[in-house]
């Protein structure tokens, strides 16, 4: 199982990014997904999940309106499209598969990818 994160840049405040994660070795399909990131000096946060219904969550306030997750089944793909970036949006951002129990980003996951880095200036 690979997860690979890409589509991470960096960007002018204001601007908006759509992260991609390309699962292999593996039917994503099946699975409940999430995006997360870790900023310089910050705690790993949960932003949003998506079930294999389709079904999402976005705990985290600050991005609620922002972000969207989905998935493309048919490539094995899930997206979290970032608009109205801000500088504290400056991040690792990554993408995990597998919930362990209810398709939330506060869930346990067990496939993680390596990352990919989002840098918004002002």
């Amino acid at each position: 199982v690979q997860l690979v994160e890409s589509g991470g840049d960096s960007v002018q405040a204001g601007g908006s990014l759509r992260l991609s994660c390309a699962v292999s070795g593996w039917n994503a399909t099946r699975y409940c997904m999430g995006w997360f990131r870790q900023g310089p000096g910050k705690e790993r946060e949960g932003l949003a999940s998506i079930s294999i219904r389709g079904a999402t969550s976005y705990p985290t306030d600050s991005v609620k309106g922002r972000f969207t997750i989905s998935r493309d089944n048919a490539r094995n793909t899930v997206y979290l499209q970032m608009n109205n970036l801000k500088p504290e949006d400056t991040a690792m951002y990554y993408c995990a598969a597998s919930a362990v129990g209810p398709c939330v980003p506060s869930s346990e996951y067990i496939h993680w990818g390596l990352g990919t880095q989002v840098t918004v200036s002002s």
